[in-house]
C-alpha cells in the first residue's frame, strides 16, 4: 500500500504540471477494475480528453483531498461505497452536481438526495449457498443468519471490509444499534471459520466444504462463473444466489453503489461533467455490465445474462447516505462483538 501511495504521489505531481488544461480530467478513484481502463480509453477516443488516474483506498484519497485543499488537481472522486461518498460530502470536499449532469434515466433510488454525487453502478450484498448442503427454503433474511441452525456454517470476510461495514450500517439504520449488536453476536457465533479473504474466497470455501452460506457482493459470482480458471468456475457453479429480506414490507436486499463526485476545487470541471455523463450513458453502462457483472444504474440497460438469470429482486430503499452516517456505529459493533 505504501508503494501504491508513493506511486500515486508521483503521478499526482505530473498532474500539477498540466493543471487547468482543456484536454485532461484528473481522477481520484477507489475502483481498481479492468473495466474502468476500458471506459477511460473509450472516453478519450470519443472526446480527445485524457483521463489521468490516481488509485488508492477511499480514506487515503479523502485525506489527500483535505490536505491539498484549493491546490488539488483532482477533478473527480470515485468510490465503491456510498458511505465514503457521504464522508467526502460531509467534509465539503466535493461540490454540488451542476444541472448539466444528465440524470433523466437514473432512478431516484440510486441518487444522492443532496445532489453531491452520482451513481455509476450498483451491487447487491447477497447470500450464496451450497447446492449440496442447503435447501433454499432454509434462507430468509440477513437477520435469520443469526439462528442457531447456522452454527459453524456461515462464511464472511473481515469487519474491516467496507462492504461489511456498509451492510452493518444498513442494519443499524433499519433495526437500531441494539438489534444490530445482537445480530452481529449471532453471526460471530455461527461462523465456520474466522473471517478472512475476499468474497471470492468465501465462495471457494463453500466449494471446499468449509461452510455452507456466505455473504458476498453479487458481481463476484459473475466473475467466478465467467473466469478462465476452471477451479473458479467450479466454485461459482457449486453455489446458488439468494436475495435476502424479500418478504420484508419496509426493506429488501441491501445494495451499495459505485459513485462519482466533482472535487470542490476541480480545475477541469467541464471535462469532469463530460466524463460523468459518459459513465452514466447507455454505452458505458453496457460496458460495465458486460465486463464487471455489476448492475447498471441506467434504466434502459439490462444486467449481463449471468446476473439476469438470478431474477429481479426487491431493493432496500434506505437512503444510501446512511451507509456513511451509521458507519461509526457499525465499526463499534464489530469491535464489541469480536467480528474480527
Amino acid at each position: 500500500m505504501k508503494n501504491l501511495f508513493l506511486h500515486s504521489f508521483v503521478i499526482l505531481s505530473l498532474f500539477s504540471c498540466s493543471k487547468g488544461q482543456s484536454d485532461i480530467v484528473n481522477l481520484y478513484t477507489q475502483r481498481h477494475y479492468k473495466v474502468d481502463e476500458i471506459q477511460y480509453e473509450n472516453f478519450t477516443k470519443l472526446t480527445g480528453i485524457k483521463v489521468n488516474v490516481v488509485k488508492s483506498n477511499a480514506d487515503q484519497l479523502i485525506e489527500r483531498l483535505k490536505n491539498e485543499a484549493e491546490n488539488s488537481p483532482a477533478d473527480i472522486f470515485i468510490s465503491v461505497d456510498a458511505g465514503k461518498l457521504q464522508k467526502a460530502s460531509s467534509l465539503e470536499l466535493v461540490q454540488k452536481l451542476p444541472p448539466e449532469i444528465e440524470m433523466t434515466n437514473i432512478p431516484k433510488l440510486f441518487q444522492d438526495i443532496n445532489g453531491l454525487w452520482a451513481p455509476i453502478t450498483y451491487r447487491s450484498r447477497i447470500l450464496v449457498y451450497s447446492n449440496d448442503r442447503v435447501d433454499k427454503n432454509e434462507l430468509d433474511t440477513y437477520e435469520s443468519l443469526a439462528d442457531e441452525k447456522w452454527k459453524n456454517r456461515i462464511l464472511v470476510r473481515s469487519s474491516s471490509n467496507a462492504y461489511n461495514q456498509a451492510l452493518m450500517a444498513s442494519i443499524v439504520a433499519n433495526n437500531g444499534v441494539e438489534a444490530a449488536e445482537q445480530w452481529s453476536t449471532g453471526i460471530v457465533n455461527n461462523l465456520a471459520r474466522n473471517p478472512k479473504g475476499n468474497d471470492r474466497d468465501q465462495v471457494k470455501a463453500i466449494y471446499s466444504g468449509v461452510g455452507d452460506v456466505a455473504i458476498v457482493n453479487s458481481y463476484y459470482i459473475g466473475l467466478l462463473l465467467s473466469s478462465d480458471k476452471e477451479e473458479e468456475r467450479k466454485a461459482g457453479e457449486s453455489v446458488s444466489v439468494f436475495f435476502p429480506n424479500q418478504g420484508d414490507e419496509q426493506r429488501g436486499t441491501h445494495i451499495n453503489v459505485s459513485g462519482v463526485a466533482i472535487a470542490k476545487h476541480s480545475p477541469n470541471k467541464r471535462n469532469a461533467i463530460k466524463l460523468i455523463n459518459y459513465l452514466m450513458s447507455e454505452e458505458a453502462q453496457k460496458t460495465y455490465v458486460n465486463n464487471s457483472y455489476e448492475y447498471p444504474v441506467h434504466n434502459k440497460v439490462k444486467p449481463d445474462d449471468i446476473v439476469s438469470n438470478w431474477g429481479k429482486f426487491k431493493i432496500d430503499t434506505l437512503d444510501l447516505n446512511a451507509l456513511g452516517k451509521f458507519r461509526e456505529d457499525a465499526i463499534n459493533i464489530f469491535e464489541k462483538t469480536a467480528w474480527n
